[in-house]
């Protein structure tokens, strides 16, 4: 009977070294591999930081574009509380109180806003009741035609007459006097002025800390969307502008269209406080210097 011994001499140093090489190649492979895994992960971190700093960049460049274009209108709504402050305060200092006549004054201003601001299709002040002596209620306001041709509204705001004579509860009107500060209203269908489905900027006018009424601008919506919507699609995601209130000013995000309500986040709050946030999975980011936030779904 035979027995099977291990090798020796230069048989063994032969399989050891083979043995040896082996681990030594299962360790580098193991190694190699651990070192590609981490490399991978560390690269497509990377790109999606990237990515990540690329979208936000894009969406605040699109927020700032908006904030540009709705400026200028406020701009003018800026004009027209200037001249009106001025008035009223002259007025007040000769120890009376105005009344309609004296609103004349704010109408070259008036019309040269309206003639320069592609933007504006009505300008104007809308006057807190009881402010005037001789009417409870007045809008000075002007509006330009399709013609552009630069005419006053006239209505009846007699309120034994009129639906439209209590304009108090309106938010453009209601969030400049409660808030103190300026604000988007709509968009709504404007009964009151043009028939129009429009959006209106204003803020408030006040003399010695009190609130006298406020200074007004409108926008038609279908101008706005036409501003705003190629820049939202310029987005990857899909974008909308929302108001104060979360109110839809501009979309192109088929599931939520202009007019409609985004619940959830507190965007007054969003815009109180200036700075991009997420929200509810909502991306917030305000534009920059106007009350409008702009919302991206997949935050």
């Amino acid at each position: 009977m035979s027995r099977s011994t291990a090798p020796s001499g230069p048989v063994a140093g032969t399989l050891d070294a083979v043995g040896k090489h082996t681990a030594e190649d299962h360790g580098t492979e193991r190694y190699k591999a651990e070192t590609y895994k981490a490399e991978r992960h560390e690269a497509e971190a990377y790109k999606a930081e990237a990515y990540e700093a690329e979208r936000h960049e894009a969406e605040a460049y699109v927020a700032a574009r908006v904030g540009g274009a709705l400026e200028a209108v406020f701009d003018a709504v800026a004009g027209t509380r200037a001249d009106t402050t001025t008035l009223l305060a002259r007025v007040a200092a000769e120890g009376r109180r105005p009344v309609t006549a004296d609103l004349a004054a704010l109408r070259p201003g008036l019309h040269l806003r309206l003639i320069r601001q592609e933007l504006v299709s009505g300008v104007g002040f809308v006057a807190a009741p009881g402010v005037l002596a001789d009417v409870p209620a007045w809008l000075e306001w002007w509006q330009s035609d399709a013609a552009g041709d630069v005419r006053p509204l006239l209505l009846d705001l007699d309120p034994r007459t009129s639906a439209y004579s209590d304009y108090t509860h309106w938010d453009w009107f209601a969030l400049p006097r409660d808030t103190g500060r300026r604000a988007v209203a709509g968009p709504y269908v404007d009964y009151l002025c043009s028939d129009e489905y429009s959006l209106t900027l204003s803020a408030p006018v006040e003399v010695a800390g009190r609130f006298l009424g406020v200074a007004a601008a409108d926008v038609y919506l279908r101008h706005f969307e036409a501003a705003a919507l190629p820049l939202l699609r310029e987005l990857p995601g899909p974008a909308r502008l929302v108001n104060a209130r979360g109110r839809v000013a501009a979309s192109a995000d088929p599931a939520h269209l202009a007019g409609s309500l985004t619940k959830g986040p507190d965007f007054a709050a969003v815009l109180e406080n200036g700075t991009p946030g997420t929200s509810a999975g909502l991306r917030l980011t305000p534009c920059r210097g106007v009350p409008l936030v702009l919302v991206v779904d997949g935050g």
